[in-house]
């Protein structure tokens, strides 16, 4: 065998004595598996509505976009999308990428060069994570959700362009970050605020714009937003809103931006569609609200430490990463799919499951998966 392949069947057997393989599991079309484990927060992926506007545009445009954004990969479904991006996030402007990922790349990058300081929380998504490093600027991990840290660690370089970056929701505890407290530190020291929305947007803040427009902050200069359309909206692809120059700057310069297949046109219209559904839907937002209180009474009433979660998102701890595949697997033998999470999706070396909570489960399918996951727990 090349030693090459020697080398990956040796990381693969510590991985595997580690309890931290990975595999991939197929679903079909419509299965029946109560699901706890995807984003879809609000229900929104098979709504009527969204599925009749990505199919009338799938018609109509074809299966993809043919090309890059600049290329002739831009359609009038994705500039429809961007206009009412903008001025549901409150933005002057808003950019659409093909995921989440890219468009979180891509503002990093364009927020800062060589000679800025990045504050990157500690629990911060590994796009973020990933955008600090190749944007080739002095990035500090500061402690998780300590705004006192953040003001401290700019006060240690006065006069430097500086850019804090953060999570609204973590995504994988479901904390919300204190963003009212964060930018008071970054606006009275001339610093940037950039805020990935991903698992806050639909969720949080009036019309469900998002924990920025929940803190006040929409449309302020120095605060700067990502989102993913694949979560509350249902769909994929992902997006950057903020000041116009900033925006024009990403689709001058922005690599991610430049070099990538758009988005396909019918997923624009679908996630357009859907965004238009959960501007209005505070009926939906009520029940994940509901559903949040439920899960962590039944949960705590057996046992299992929980916190009443804010967002859409709660972990639950397990005893290690093959408890966590265990536990997992056992909900899910019983059609309930949970999120196994596990180093180094983990940013504190601890394996949980997480829970994601769907305004499109049933009442009684709810009740039943929460019974599930607490009689498989370890």
């Amino acid at each position: 065998m090349a030693r090459w392949l020697e080398t990956l069947e040796r990381l693969a057997r510590s991985r595997a004595k580690a309890g931290l393989t990975r595999r991939l599991r197929p679903r079909a079309a419509g299965d029946e598996v109560v699901d706890l484990a995807g984003n879809d927060y609000l229900g929104l992926a098979t709504h009527p509505a969204v599925i009749a506007a990505a199919a009338e545009a799938l018609t109509g445009y074809g299966l993809g976009a043919t090309g890059s954004r600049l290329v002739r990969g831009s359609t009038d479904a994705h500039a429809a999308l961007e206009a009412d991006l903008a001025d549901w996030l409150g933005a002057e402007q808003a950019l659409v990428f093909s995921s989440g990922y890219l468009a979180n790349l891509a503002a990093v990058r364009a927020l800062a060069s060589k000679d800025t300081l990045i504050i990157s929380d500690a629990y911060n998504h590994a796009s973020l994570i990933d955008g600090c490093r190749i944007s080739g600027a002095e990035t500090v991990v500061a402690p998780h959700n300590d705004p006192a840290a953040v003001a401290a660690l700019l006060d240690s370089a006065p006069g430097r362009a500086a850019v804090v970056v953060t999570e609204s929701v973590f995504s994988v505890d479901g904390d919300l970050a204190r963003l009212a407290d964060l930018y008071a530190a970054t606006s009275e020291r001339g610093a940037l605020l950039l805020v990935d929305e991903a698992h806050a947007v639909g969720v949080l803040g009036g019309s469900g714009a998002g924990g920025v427009a929940a803190a006040g902050l929409s449309g302020r200069p120095d605060v700067v937003v990502t989102a993913t359309l694949s979560k509350s909206l249902g769909g994929a692809g992902g997006a950057v809103a903020g000041p116009a120059v900033l925006i024009q700057h990403l689709v001058d310069t922005g690599r991610t931006f430049i070099y990538d297949t758009a988005l396909a046109p019918a997923v624009a219209a679908g996630v357009h569609a859907a965004l238009r559904i959960a501007r209005s839907a505070d009926d939906r937002r009520a029940v994940l609200a509901r559903r949040a209180d439920q899960t962590a009474e039944r949960l705590s009433a057996a046992g299992l430490p929980v916190v009443r979660p804010l967002a859409g998102v709660l972990s639950v701890a397990a005893p290690g990463p093959e408890a966590a595949v265990a536990w997992a697997e056992d909900c899910r033998d019983r059609g309930v799919a949970v999120g196994c999470f596990r180093p180094p999706s983990t940013p504190d070396g601890s394996s949980r499951l997480r829970l994601t909570l769907n305004a499109g489960v049933s009442d009684a399918d709810f009740a039943r998966a929460l019974e599930v996951i607490v009689e498989c727990a370890p």
